[in-house]
């Protein structure tokens, strides 16, 4: 067997830059022989011709098992991108003592912080105000939050109690709001530990004034919140996408919104970069933002930075510390797709 042991770095749409301060660039350039190529993906036939020697994968590289077979050293698949897609054979890679492994942790703590601020935004009608004022049409005092609501005692809604749920959950303790918790995959006593209410997913519109939704979209919820749900809440709460625009009927939040029953907020869409004519832009109520609130320099240093630390020690034998790892009879269920900004 050849002596080389090659680092394969195939990372699209994230590059080493983004993601790896100097000093981290340096650890990784000593886990072996680094390869790399990020002004595009590598193609198959690249990939091929190196994976006798392979011991680490950074990147999101197509790895059925006739590719794996092929891979008599591989160590590790370190998905930098954060989401599980459906071009690994999972199960093969269990078998084989593969670790298949994220940093998507990364973001959990922005992205709970960006979501809070919305959520209070929404509650208070910070934006709305602000544009009220701008235009010469605000009102003062009382008169000014004839629409409003305290965010704090408020119940809430968590739908997807994964990384950023638990953040989120941690982030709303000084708010005292009973916490709704929907997550068909975690049992009640995960959700109890950390002093929420199990619920039902219809039982978290109807009593919850904010609903926060992070769920990743897998082969059986696609668009499983739609208009029934938003049916369901009451009128003037808060209804916030962070996770994936797919997991929501976008045109019926986008019409709950219109009609002035709620108000919701939004970091992903259906198409991005949303076109510049998209009528999304002009909707009231609905507060926009562009994919943007986990993607902060320190986030994206923090994901190279998992990486490699994990990759360090899997190449000592021992089990990665930091990233989350693909267990097959979730991953297989997972429907997430490359996204090119964060």
């Amino acid at each position: 067997m050849s002596e080389r042991n090659i680092v394969l770095v195939d990372p699209l749409p994230r590059t080493l830059d983004l993601i790896m301060e100097p000093d981290v660039r340096a650890r990784l350039d000593r886990l072996g022989e680094v390869i790399v190529l990020q002004e595009q993906p590598m193609s198959g036939d690249q990939v091929d011709a190196l994976l006798a020697d392979t011991v680490l994968i950074f990147g999101q590289t197509d790895m059925p098992r006739a590719r794996l077979d092929r891979a008599p050293k591989l160590k590790a698949i370190i998905n930098v991108e954060s989401n599980f897609m459906p071009n690994i054979d999972y199960q093969a890679c269990v078998e084989r003592g593969i670790w298949v492994i994220t940093p998507a942790s990364a973001f959990s703590s922005p992205v709970a912080e960006a979501s809070l601020g919305m959520a209070i935004d929404l509650a208070r009608g910070i934006t709305i105000a602000d544009r009220q004022f701008r235009n010469g049409v605000e009102e003062y005092g009382l008169a000014g939050n004839m629409d409003t609501f305290r965010y704090a005692g408020a119940p809430i809604g968590i739908i997807g109690f994964g990384d950023l749920g638990k953040e989120l959950r941690e982030l709303t303790r000084p708010f005292k709001n009973e916490v709704h918790v929907y997550d068909p995959w975690l049992p009640k006593e995960i959700v109890e530990r950390l002093d929420c209410v199990p619920s039902a997913l219809d039982d978290v519109f109807s009593k919850c004034r904010v609903v926060y939704v992070f769920a990743s979209v897998t082969s059986e919820n696609q668009g499983f919140i739609g208009k029934p749900q938003f049916d369901l809440m009451q009128p003037g709460s808060a209804f916030l996408l962070m996770s994936r625009a797919a997991v929501v009927d976008f045109p019926a939040m986008l019409n709950a919104v219109k009609s002035g029953h709620i108000r919701a907020a939004t970091d992903v869409f259906p198409d991005e970069p949303v076109a510049a004519d998209d009528p999304v832009r002009s909707i009231p109520g609905l507060l926009l933002s562009a994919h943007r609130s986990g993607g902060t320099r320190d986030a994206f240093y923090q994901l190279g930075a998992m990486a490699v630390a994990d990759a360090e020690l899997i190449m000592k034998g021992l089990p990665p510390q930091l990233c989350r790892r693909a267990d097959p009879a979730t991953a297989s269920r997972l429907r997430s797709k490359p996204v090119s900004v964060s």
